[in-house]
């Protein structure tokens, strides 16, 4: 094929449509749907480089009317209106289009298959082959020996033998074809009762549609008076049916020619829109041109007299911005290498201070320059600036200096302003700045090799250790002015997030004492119990095979055993997921005994067996990293080991806390708040029955009970309290009939019975539901009592599931997100009360969910135990008071 004489043509608006309604749902952070958008690019992307086209356009149909609509006023009638998640996406993908070098093409008055109609036309008078892409059959009718369909949903290819193997009849016969058959989408009428099969015949017997007319008396039956009554009408849908080959363009194919994309607009396109493998590809082929680092100001200092300058500057500076280079992650292990300070934009400075490599320069003594900087980085008057300043407060607490003044910490912010969001630096900088940062990897390289950052030539690592602190900075500027426009936001920043940085700090460094002995002695159990399961379910599946092989499964499960088949893996086998076989668990035995293999497996090797390996040597205790951007809802993770996940129903689980211990003259100390998240649904529905079960103290699940069950309070049973329970609790997790039903082993009409009483006896309940919902829809938010906000981009989603889940979240958010905000609120206040001179005798070392963990001096547990509830329960002023649990004991299991 010649390319320089091919003219490519794409149905645009087919593709669209066909994109939107077959792909599944994607949207960006801001919530605005893409997948049309993805569908169609891919497409064009996947056409460009598989053909390198010369000349080529891309075809849409124009806002409004076409002539068709004058000559028959009922057409596309029966068409739906375009969605609004549709129509959100057109002027993106154009734009992405344009940004391609795609020519565009869109003209009033017509369809876009009368626009391709007329270029086919066009080019084929010029001796040029074309290729239209498209899946409408309408365009049947223009193919021809210089003329080819090519559908890339399907990837099938129409030429003229192609068509009349498709639809019984030629290319010429396809206006007549589609005349009789009528269509049903566009309202063109055809002959009633006449499909594909009985138009090919009539053609192939009679030539055209002219002579089966003259012939029409001959047609018996029916179907013959059908056609008779027709044949007044037959014109106006041949009309309607076949394309314009004249429409008057101003343009002509020499000016269809491709040009060199934009990559500007792409890169533009790509980072509105989250496409993030593409921004990937278009940076490696064509990096964004920097224009930040042409004029960027940075500097090393190497010698005395260059840091006296900047210390100077520094120490007359309100505010800077700085960050701090080491050897490793881990905060508690990391030696500094060196640190950055930014004053303003575009200008920084980096002080090497560690580099260790063959012939690297001499540097600046360390001990020396911070014992200059720690005066200036404890003032708690100089505000500073810096991206994730937890992790550099660790780094400067391990060289004696106490980080204070911490004000902006563009993690926090941007995390404030969209959780749903990346919140690394580079992320931000490209997403706020349009700025791509110098990666880690780019001058440390990857995996085994990588360099750790002493071993890096400082003429390297200087210009990303000033970057890091000039982009901080200048991201910053951007996010905190966002801020600034929501009061609710900067209010959750500054009295949340950002006090909370040094009482995560302390609790890191502080750690909790673990028992190791008692550990491997649990691990040795483990094994045992892991051997036992593995006999049973040999002796289920009358042989021996690894219950770790996910193919072994397969083959015992449903091939021997003949389970039923609940869920295929994406390459068609049967599935054995966790899901799954708790489903299959409650009929099969053998299904039950991998589950609780599974589960004793990973206690084993998650927590027994894995912990005393993470207790560190110079503290005998473990630490781990709380994460405060990662959930949505801005509840804290526990990373390194993760410490909120241990079981705490299972007697085994229960084991692996009696490992958490105190030390010599201590306590552990629990203090968990009570039935939170329902105390928060009775504050925000304002439920007068719900309220007043907490307010007279009565046992909330006691008292729902009643309700739904109608009984006394006094005569109702544990298991109608456990029932109204499993209510409670599911419904604000937007639970359906048909998860309650599974989790109280009911039918589901019976479960749906249950939510029905329920929310005749709590209508507000209901109603707060009903309204959250639609705040959602309508804002593509929610909040929390003291006003975070959490995105839900699926809200308005078109796909079943998803929309599903992101109702569930609307309604259970606002309640987990308050209870978050306020165990943080608590440990802020706690914190500044333990730092009055008894931070040594009362440790705050664990956060998990509702629950905080002390270690408590014997001597002080009546304060700890009189004043920690009264912090934690004064916090915040509800509607109804909140209550906590407290248990004191010498490990974290007997305590809680």
């Amino acid at each position: 094929m010649n390319i320089e004489q091919t003219l490519i043509l794409i149905d645009g608006s087919g593709y669209l449509y066909r994109a939107f309604h077959a792909l599944p749902d994607l949207s960006n952070r801001q919530g605005q749907a893409t997948h049309a958008i993805y569908g169609v690019v891919s497409m064009l992307r996947r056409l460009l480089k598989t053909y390198q086209p010369h000349y080529a356009a891309v075809v849409f149909d124009a806002k409004g009317r076409t002539f068709r609509h004058e000559l028959f006023a009922d057409y596309k009638a029966n068409r739906p209106a375009m969605p609004d998640e549709l129509i959100q996406q057109i002027a993106p993908l154009h734009g992405l289009i344009k940004a391609l070098g795609l020519p565009l093409l869109v003209e009033p008055n017509v369809e876009a298959d009368d626009v391709i109609a007329t270029l086919t036309k066009q080019a084929t008078e010029q001796a040029m082959q074309v290729l239209i892409f498209t899946s409408d059959k309408d365009f049947a009718q223009l193919v021809n020996p210089q003329v080819t369909l090519i559908n890339t949903l399907n990837e099938t290819t129409l030429d003229e033998a192609g068509v009349f193997a498709k639809f019984g009849v030629m290319p010429h016969q396809i206006v007549d074809y589609l005349t009789l058959i009528g269509d049903t989408v566009d309202n063109i009428p055809g002959v009633p009762k006449v499909g594909p099969k009985t138009a090919a015949k009539w053609l192939a017997q009679y030539g055209d549609l002219n002579h089966l007319l003259q012939h029409a008396h001959e047609i018996k039956g029916k179907v013959g008076e059908y056609l008779r009554q027709s044949q007044n009408q037959l014109p106006l849908s041949k009309q309607l049916v076949q394309v314009k080959t004249d429409v008057t363009l101003d343009y002509a194919i020499h000016d269809l020619q491709i040009k060199t994309p934009d990559f500007s607009q792409l890169r533009h396109y790509y980072q509105q829109l989250d496409f993030n493998v593409w921004l990937a590809e278009l940076d490696s082929i064509n990096p964004p041109v920097l224009e930040p680092k042409k004029t960027v100001n940075y500097h090393t200092i190497l010698t005395q007299e260059q840091w006296q300058l900047w210390l100077a500057r520094l120490q007359q500076a309100d505010y800077f911005a700085f960050d701090t280079e080491t050897t490793s992650l881990n905060a508690l292990d990391a030696e500094m290498v060196g640190f950055s300070f930014a004053l303003t934009p575009h200008e920084a400075v980096y002080v090497p201070l560690m580099h260790r490599y063959l012939n690297a320069p001499v540097q600046l003594d360390q001990q020396s320059i911070l014992n200059d900087l720690k005066p200036l980085l404890e003032d708690e008057q100089r505000l500073k600036i810096g991206q994730h300043l937890k992790y550099d407060a660790h780094i400067l607490a391990n060289y004696d200096i106490n980080l204070r003044g911490i004000a902006f910490d563009t993690l926090l912010e941007s995390y404030v302003l969209d959780s749903l969001s990346r919140h690394d630096l580079d992320s931000l900088a490209e997403f706020y700045l349009n700025y791509k940062t110098v990666s880690f990897t780019d001058i440390a390289g990857k995996g085994k090799k990588q360099l750790d950052f002493s071993e890096i030539p400082i003429e390297q690592a200087a210009f990303y250790a000033a970057e890091d602190a000039d982009i901080a900075l200048q991201l910053h500027q951007c996010l905190y002015a966002k801020l600034t426009q929501n009061e609710n936001l900067l209010n959750v920043y500054e009295t949340i997030e950002r006090p909370l940085i040094p009482v995560l700090m302390q609790m890191e460094r502080t750690g909790v004492k673990i028992d190791a002995h008692l550990l491997a002695q649990h691990s040795g159990e483990l094994q045992q119990r892991l051997t036992e399961l593995e006999q049973q379910a040999h002796t289920l599946a009358g042989h021996s095979f690894n219950l770790n092989s996910t193919q072994q499964l397969q083959v015992v499960l449903f091939e021997e055993q003949g389970l039923p088949v609940l869920q295929k893996t994406p390459k068609g086998q049967a599935s054995t997921a966790e899901s799954v076989l708790q489903e299959l668990a409650h009929s099969y035995p053998i299904a039950e005994v991998i589950m609780a293999h599974r589960s004793v497996s990973k206690l084993k090797s998650t927590y027994t067996d894995a912990l005393p390996q993470q207790i560190r040597a110079n503290t005998g205790r473990i630490h781990t990293s709380y994460q405060q951007s990662v959930t949505a809802t801005g509840r804290l993770s526990s990373t390194d080991p993760n410490l909120q996940n241990i079981p705490i129903r299972t007697a085994e689980g229960r084991r692996i806390r009696q490992a958490f211990i105190a030390e010599s003259g201590f306590k552990i100390m629990s203090v968990d708040y009570s039935q939170i998240e329902l105390r928060i649904m009775a504050h925000l529905s304002q439920d007068e029955t719900l309220l007043n079960a907490f307010l007279t103290g009565i046992d909330v699940h006691q008292a729902t009970a009643a309700e739904v069950f109608n009984v006394p309070l006094q005569a109702v049973s544990t298991e109608q309290r456990r029932s109204a329970k499993a209510i409670n609790f599911g419904l604000i997790y937007g639970m359906s009939a048909y998860g309650l039903s599974k989790q109280l082993g009911i039918e589901s009409p019976q479960a749906q019975n249950y939510i029905d009483l329920y929310f005749e006896r709590y209508p507000k309940v209901k109603e707060y539901m009903d309204n959250i919902r639609q705040f959602a829809r309508d804002q593509g938010f929610v909040e929390t009592v003291f006003g975070r906000r959490l995105y839900l981009p699926d809200i308005n989603s078109r796909h079943y599931q998803k929309r599903q889940y992101a109702e569930r979240t609307a309604i259970n958010a606002p309640m987990q997100g308050t209870a978050a905000d306020i165990i943080k609120r608590a440990m802020i206040v706690i914190y500044n009360w333990l730092n009055q001179d008894l931070h040594d005798h009362i440790k705050m070392i664990l956060q998990v969910h509702d629950e905080l963990v002390f270690e408590v001096a014997v001597d002080y547990l009546p304060i700890a135990q009189q004043k920690i509830p009264e912090l934690m329960t004064q916090v915040v002023a509800l509607k109804i008071p909140l209550e906590v649990q407290m248990g004191i004991a010498d490990n974290w299991d007997q305590a809680h």
